[in-house]
């Protein structure tokens, strides 16, 4: 038989709901899918967290599944040994009681903790796969600086969130090579956090477009008013906004218009496609997409089960074993470097005054997957995901 991976978990922190309990625990207790509450196939065979605060849950975790919990993330690394003894790394770098800068940006140590893994596999002489959960860092410096990292290292890497892997309804996923007129996302909740996921949904989609990706010349953030004068004068589709809104089942009764909240992030494309992420918070809960193909709308509407740490972490976890395992991410990671871009260009250009910010480190050419990685065909959570009696699911907080 051939012998299991062993895994190293670093955290920035690991509380009840936080992303490192959406996922480490999975790599624990398992991973449910709508077919199945699937057994791991790797072992987490170390554990570092960045801080411990009062409602910390990773330590007990730890001792529950006799992980040692180690002082730093070179240790955690070594694992007992004096250099690299672990075959896969799960870097969570999300949630924390760290500050906001000036700009709004959520200042996550991601970049500081990856030059330590880097560091790590530099001094041992070999790299191993990484994951690193949604953007890769709050500042586009550090986020180039870590993929040129990766890249030097030659570091297998996936990144990104559960969004992709979301429920949709209708299904919609276009072919390979699909000619899209011009496409949106709809999107709610913090406008940095949450504008990430949206962004996320909307390039998750619209990358499939004949010719692939090719990047970004230009983004601008407009907020409140401003969203509706720029809908009016034709800088985004208000059909594509209406179809979109019209798949999600949270949407509040009344106009988009009446959102206090609104904002939008206005993305122009190298090869000319036009996108844009319009956030909704207060009107809707949920994400949708829509875009014009061959002059029809086609909208869905992304789900995720809104039970804590629910299944669409399942598959993201399933997607990441799977990545451990083979060395080969099933879609690219260059789509966070873009993403990464973007949410940064944005952030930036709403601290300042909302002017059009030309983004010539934005133009990252890639090709959507072939392949489709596991994931949901459904338009709701079914099966094992509802099934409370799924290990994973059956958390200390939520037990009877």
């Amino acid at each position: 038989m051939t012998e299991r991976l062993r895994v190293a978990a670093i955290c920035t922190i690991y509380h009840a709901w936080s992303h490192a309990d959406a996922i480490v625990t999975k790599f624990l207790k398992g991973m449910t899918t709508d077919e199945a509450c699937h057994t791991p196939e790797v072992d987490v065979v170390s554990m570092y967290i960045d801080h411990i605060l009062e409602n910390d849950i990773g330590v007990g975790i730890a001792v529950d599944h006799g992980i040692p919990l180690y002082p730093s993330i070179r240790r955690a690394l070594h694992a007992g040994a004096n250099q690299l003894n672990v075959d896969a790394v799960l870097f969570i770098g999300e949630h924390g009681d760290y500050p906001w800068n000036e700009r709004g940006r959520h200042m996550y140590p991601r970049r500081y903790i990856f030059e330590q893994i880097a560091g790590v596999f530099s001094e041992s002489g070999r790299s191993v796969p990484v994951f690193n959960d949604k953007h890769l860092a709050y500042d586009w410096t550090d986020a180039r600086w870590m993929w040129d990292r990766a890249t030097e290292l030659d570091i297998p890497l996936m990144a990104g969130s559960c969004l992709p892997l979301a429920w949709r309804r209708p299904w919609v996923e276009h072919e390979q090579g699909t000619a899209i007129d011009e496409a949106l996302a709809i999107g709610f909740g913090g406008i940095e956090a949450y504008g990430y996921h949206t962004l996320e949904s909307l390039q998750c989609m619209i990358e499939r477009r004949a010719g692939g990706e090719s990047g970004v010349v230009a983004v601008q953030c407009l907020e409140g008013d401003d969203v509706w004068r720029a809908r009016d004068k034709g800088r985004f589709s208000g059909d594509l906004a209406e179809a979109a809104c019209a798949t999600v089942g949270t949407r509040k009764e009344g106009a988009m218009e009446d959102c206090e909240k609104a904002a939008v992030f206005l993305v122009e494309h190298k090869d000319g496609l036009h996108s844009a992420a319009l956030m909704l918070d207060g009107y809707v809960s949920d994400w949708a997409y829509a875009a014009r193909v061959d002059g029809v709308i086609q909208a869905s509407e992304f789900f995720l089960q809104p039970d804590g740490p629910g299944a669409s972490f399942g598959y993201l976890s399933r997607n990441i074993q799977r990545f451990f395992q083979t060395g080969v991410a099933p879609y690219p990671a260059a789509r966070t470097l873009l993403t990464t871009g973007l949410i940064d260009a944005a952030m930036n250009s709403r601290f300042e005054d909302h002017r059009r910010l030309e983004t010539p480190w934005l133009e990252i050419a890639y090709t959507s997957y072939e392949k489709l990685p596991e994931r949901p065909h459904g338009e709701r959570p079914t099966g094992a995901c509802l099934d409370r009696n799924c290990p994973d699911l059956l958390l200390p907080w939520r037990q009877d």
